[in-house]
């Protein structure tokens, strides 16, 4: 599959995994599995990861396929799991912690 730009992966990830647009604005899709960011980019992908560690419950940050060995060391240590365009799981997101 080529690369999507934002909008294109946006899109495609709402189609394949059933979100719609988080009202709140704290990500950019939400479904029944959690939160999603989307980095449409090797460059959007460290301030994916820094968004993502503020979102409460299950998180994810979906990206283009080819970015996936930028996209897993950022991952260590968010919680947060790895989607594609397809909406298949590259790396799972690991169980929120309640807080105390």
């Amino acid at each position: 599959m080529s690369r999507l730009d934002r909008d294109a992966l946006v899109a495609a990830v709402a189609e394949a995994v059933g979100a719609s647009a988080d009202d709140s604005g704290a990500a950019d899709l939400v479904f029944e599995k959690g939160s999603i960011v989307v980095a449409a980019s090797a460059e959007e992908l460290k301030g994916a990861f820094k968004r993502v560690k503020k979102i409460d419950g299950y998180r994810w940050v979906a990206i283009n396929r080819a970015d996936l060995f930028g996209a897993n060391p950022l991952s260590l240590g968010s919680k947060a799991g790895i989607i594609d365009a397809h909406g298949e799981i590259l790396k799972n997101a690991d169980i929120p912690r309640k807080k105390v």
